[in-house]
C-alpha cells in the first residue's frame, strides 16, 4: 500500500466575521505554515472583519443561536452578553498565547501566507483596499484565487 503525499499547499476560506468563525482559519494557517505548508487565506463576506481595519479588533463570539455555548446560549440575546463572553474567551486565549485576530494576521503574512479578500466582497460592501490592513496580499476575485489554489487542499471555514 502506497503512501498519500503529505499535503503541500492549502487554501482556507472565511467567511464568518465571528471570533468563533475567525479563528479556526487564523490557526489552521497558522499550522500550516508552522509545517512548512504552502497557505492562502482568503476573506469573503464577513470573515472580512479580520482584515478590516476599523473592525478586526473588535469581533465578538456570536451569542445568539450558537449552539456551542450551552447553556448560555438562551441568554445571547440580551445586550452584552456577546461582548462579556468575547472578554471571558479572551482572557483564556491570552493565558494560552493565542494572539488577538490582528496580531494573528500579521504573523501569518509574515510568515509567506497569502492574505487575500474577495473583490465581490469588497465591492458588495463599499469598501477599498485601503479599508483593509497592510498585510492584504490583493483583493481578487473568486476565478483568481481558484488560481491561486490549483493543486492545494481548500479549507472553509
Amino acid at each position: 500500500m502506497t503512501e498519500p503525499a503529505p499535503i503541500q499547499k492549502v487554501s482556507i476560506i472565511a467567511s464568518k466575521g465571528s471570533l468563533e468563525g475567525i479563528y479556526p482559519a487564523l490557526i489552521m494557517a497558522n499550522g500550516a505554515r508552522m509545517e512548512g505548508i504552502d497557505v492562502n487565506l482568503f476573506f469573503t463576506f464577513f470573515g472580512m472583519d479580520a482584515i478590516h481595519k476599523a473592525r478586526h479588533e473588535q469581533v465578538k463570539v456570536a451569542s445568539v443561536g450558537n449552539p456551542g455555548l450551552h447553556l448560555a446560549t438562551w441568554l445571547g440575546g440580551f445586550p452584552g452578553v456577546s461582548s462579556l463572553i468575547t472578554a471571558q474567551l479572551a482572557k483564556k486565549m491570552e493565558a494560552l498565547d493565542i494572539p488577538p485576530i490582528p496580531e494573528f494576521v500579521e504573523m501569518i503574512a509574515d510568515s509567506g501566507a497569502g492574505i487575500y479578500a474577495c473583490k465581490a466582497s469588497v465591492e458588495l460592501f463599499g469598501l477599498s483596499k485601503d479599508d483593509l490592513v497592510d498585510h492584504l496580499t490583493d483583493v481578487i476575485t473568486v476565478g483568481e484565487f481558484y488560481e491561486l489554489s490549483a493543486g492545494a487542499q481548500i479549507i472553509f471555514t
